[in-house]
């Protein structure tokens, strides 16, 4: 009998009817699958009978790691590794459609390395991602909301991002206290050219008193100089959760701009 790892973070899916809407919300036929996560196989399944064209798995856990290799065989390639030690534009020639049961004490940290590695020629053409529910609350809030933050910004630059359903806890085993929800990311054909370093600095400075002005952690990055936020017509009496997307990406380019 395998037992979930609290300590990794482990609730494996088992409801039926979510294992069959998740590989059916695109289409995997003849594809290159990853799967992250795979646990004991349950997702890996209804994937196999898509009948993509390969399947990679990423599992950590080497009990669980053994177990799928004794169930599945030569029908997967499997990785007994770290998903953060994985350099995933290695894996396969052809773009990959991605579907990951994601740790929950290292969700964000995977969907982060992601988002930073990604040049323009992605690795993917999808992720179709499980969350805990206010983590995807996070990632999908937009400008004036209470959840809208660094999270949101950065998942946001490169990626198109769209909510497919939550889940609920009965859905799994054992039985997490919260909600999930599940998203699917697709790349962005055009982005701005920024150094996600930099982006990080930006937004971790404007969030880090996030109901003050703008005026205070705006002064401390680009010195009091009053030219940028005329240019972007920034209002430095509003807060940080104000802004949009779009003006974090031009305000880290303006501060590349005068570093450099």
């Amino acid at each position: 009998m395998i037992k979930a790892k609290k300590s990794l973070g482990q609730n494996f899916l088992i409801d039926k009817n979510i294992l069959e809407k998740i590989v059916r919300y695109t289409d995997i036929k003849n594809r290159t699958i990853l799967e992250v996560g795979p646990g004991t196989g349950n997702l890996t399944s209804y994937i196999l009978k898509q009948k993509p064209k390969k399947v990679i798995v990423i599992e950590k856990d080497n009990n669980l790691a053994e177990h799928l290799k004794n169930i599945f065989k030569n029908k997967i390639i499997l990785i007994n590794k770290d998903i953060l030690e994985v350099n995933e534009s290695l894996l396969s020639q052809e773009k990959l459609i991605v579907f990951g049961n994601l740790p929950y004490n290292i969700s964000t940290e995977i969907l982060s390395k992601w988002i930073i590695s990604l040049k323009q020629n992605f690795w993917f053409d999808h992720l179709i991602l499980m969350f805990q529910k206010e983590v995807a609350d996070r990632i999908i809030s937009k400008t004036n909301s209470s959840n809208y933050g660094r999270l949101s910004i950065l998942s946001n630059w490169k990626l198109k991002i769209k909510k497919i359903c939550d889940i609920k806890p009965g859905s799994f085993l054992p039985k997490p206290k919260i909600d999930s929800t599940l998203l699917i990311f697709t790349p962005k054909n055009n982005f701005y050219e920024i150094d996600p370093k930099n982006l990080e600095n930006i937004t971790r400075t404007f969030f880090n008193q996030r109901r003050k002005m703008l005026k205070k952690p705006y002064n401390k990055i680009f010195n009091g100089n009053l030219n940028i936020s005329k240019k972007l017509k920034i209002d430095l009496n509003l807060r940080p959760q104000n802004l949009d997307f779009e003006t974090y990406y031009k305000l880290t380019n303006e501060y590349e701009k005068l570093n450099s």
